[in-house]
């Protein structure tokens, strides 16, 4: 039985970081994703491994991995950082050519809202 394709758990071949294939990370090791889904974030460590696999796009695509024994919780949501986010999501709604709320995330390809992006296509 041949042996995977990234398996290098020493990791000679990675610099130093312990690397393993898709779907095949030891217990107790996280993406910053399964972190957050647990209430956990990384804590300030370092990634202590990485999984990798094949890109469909070439090459090869790596993800960090952190130890769940050095999580900490994530920090709360304070009011001011609530009103920080509301402002941010805000700006991201408003239309800087009408200054309406578009309802929506602006597309940043077009920088204005669907609205005002069509009135200038059919002004062009």
């Amino acid at each position: 039985m041949s042996r995977p394709r990234h398996w290098d758990p020493a990791g000679d071949h990675h610099g130093g970081t312990p690397t393993y294939p898709w779907r095949m990370a030891p217990a107790g090791y996280f993406t910053r994703r399964q972190l957050r889904a647990k209430g956990l974030r990384p804590g300030g460590q370092d990634p202590a491994a990485q999984i990798m696999w094949r890109s469909r796009y070439g090459g090869t695509r790596p993800a960090y991995l952190y130890r769940l024994a050095l999580a900490k919780p994530v920090r709360p949501m304070t009011p001011a950082k609530a009103a920080a986010l509301a402002k941010a999501n805000q700006a991201r709604r408003t239309c800087p050519t009408c200054q309406r709320d578009a309802g929506y995330v602006l597309p940043t390809h077009l920088g204005t809202c669907l609205t005002c992006a069509d009135h200038t296509a059919l002004a062009a």
